[in-house]
């Protein structure tokens, strides 16, 4: 297993966020997130990029307690692309380098065209980007890291059609290579292909299991 959970908790400011999560993300396994708005999503997958720590419960990297990692040392292994956009620099083909400055131009422009993002935007500057166009490029840069383990906060929330159907197919595509893809989303195209889906409400998990055994998540769009 990539990560467990036993008992995971995160409160802020005294309120719990998150509340006695058991459970575990499976190495290669494309698994969704769910539930909804303010359920503990987010919070979910800040905790395991690091970028908050459990309040109470034993959350493990590779069977290690994550804790006991340099904070730095999962955010090399684990990349976590946030639903709104955060541009770095100021040009398509500086963001793609941002954490590698030795990605030559073919692979930067392989990168956009997985995404269905036109090759040409690699001249482009990153001001005149559509949201659609910054989410895709948020999500290039970091597979342009080669990361263990991708976590994506509502993926495809800016995108539509054909744009938001390519995502779901590289998180298979990423899967097959190897890599584990965590998405916190609403959308039934992503619990269809998932391999393993946990409902959150409330900050607790509902639910969980393979999406044919949540018959109700998988109707609608």
């Amino acid at each position: 297993m990539v990560f467990s959970m036993t008992g995971v908790g995160f409160d802020q400011q005294g309120a719990p966020l998150l509340d006695g999560i058991d459970a575990e993300v499976g190495q290669g396994r494309l698994t969704i997130v769910t539930g909804p708005s303010g359920a503990g999503k987010t919070t979910l997958l800040r905790l395991l990029n690091r970028l908050a720590e459990p309040t109470r419960g034993h959350l493990a990297f590779h069977g290690r307690p994550l804790a006991e990692t340099d904070v730095l040392a999962p955010r090399r292994r684990v990349v976590l692309v946030a639903q709104h956009p955060v541009l770095l620099t100021d040009s398509v083909a500086a963001e793609l380098r941002v954490g590698r400055p030795d990605l030559g131009q073919a692979a930067a422009a392989d990168l956009l065209g997985r995404l269905g993002l036109p090759t040409g935007l690699l001249h482009r500057p990153t001001a005149g980007l559509s949201g659609g166009q910054a989410q895709r490029l948020c999500l290039a840069r970091a597979l342009a890291l080669q990361p263990e383990v991708l976590l994506l906060d509502e993926p495809t929330s800016a995108l539509d059609g054909a744009a938001a159907r390519v995502v779901p197919e590289v998180a298979r595509t990423l899967t097959a290579a190897g890599t584990s893809v965590l998405a916190a989303t609403h959308g039934r195209s992503w619990i269809r292909a998932a391999d393993a889906v946990l409902v959150l409400d409330h900050g607790r998990l509902a639910a969980h299991g393979p999406p044919q055994s949540l018959d109700y998540l998988m109707e609608g769009p």
